[in-house]
């Protein structure tokens, strides 16, 4: 998790939001990373999750990311868990929970949906304090 948090820190100045995400294998080799690049990239799925999926995906050579583990600073919206679950991450890591627009848990709950191809195990909450002041300190300065 202190990788992803490391990862949502290059997004400083870029004006997204601070998430970051890693992809490590079965050995503990990180083999994606990522943060979100919404802004920096005008992409709508420029997100830390999809970002470091992408990255794995390529540095493994395949799409299937069996027994691997998706590590973000913040719940995964749908698009995200929709993805994570379509790679076949082995398990979703994450920090803060999203009571907005979470979906491993909180809003939704698409990994654990028993009409999923497949569910990955899930496990949030992990150094959950960090993961929210990074969010809290962003917006802080752009929310009144």
């Amino acid at each position: 998790m202190r990788l992803a948090l490391a990862e949502a820190g290059r997004v400083a100045g870029s004006g997204d939001v601070p998430i970051g995400a890693v992809v490590v294998d079965r050995g503990g080799r990180v083999v994606g990373r990522g943060c979100n690049v919404r802004e920096a990239e005008h992409d709508p799925t420029g997100h830390a999750e999809v970002v470091a999926l992408r990255a794995a995906g390529e540095a493994l050579g395949s799409w299937r990311l069996d027994g691997c583990s998706l590590v973000v600073t913040l719940e995964p919206c749908a698009m995200c868990a929709g993805a994570a679950v379509l790679s076949r991450v082995e398990r979703i890591v994450f920090a803060a929970w999203d009571d907005k627009a979470g979906a491993c848990g909180s809003v939704w709950d698409l990994p654990r949906d028993r009409r999923a191809l497949h569910r990955p195990d899930v496990l949030g909450g992990v150094l959950a304090e960090e993961g929210a002041a990074l969010l809290l300190g962003f917006f802080a300065g752009r929310r009144p």
